[in-house]
């Protein structure tokens, strides 16, 4: 699995969205560190300040947002995923 030190992905329970980011990240062999914010009210206000989005997934590889799981999807399809990986290696 590729070092996902670099990849963080906020979620919560229950979160559709969340499982499929998650199932998608593994199927790539990218690892990630997953922050879970079902029950910290603080760090759903801190994710909002850093991303402005109050939707989960949300996932940051390296220091940029990427966004959601639509997101995600996208730039795995268009290949921009694997250039972001690259650059936040």
């Amino acid at each position: 699995m590729r070092n996902g030190r670099n990849v963080k992905l906020y979620t919560t329970d229950p979160c559709g969205f969340c499982r499929q980011a998650k199932a998608l990240l593994e199927s790539r062999g990218v690892s990630y560190d997953e922050i879970n914010l079902a029950k910290d009210s603080a760090g759903r206000a801190d994710l909002v300040a850093l991303t402005g989005q109050m939707t989960f997934p949300q996932i940051l590889v390296g220091e940029r947002v990427l966004g959601g799981f639509r997101e995600l999807l996208e730039a795995d399809r268009d290949g921009t995923l694997e250039d972001l990986l690259a650059l936040a290696a």
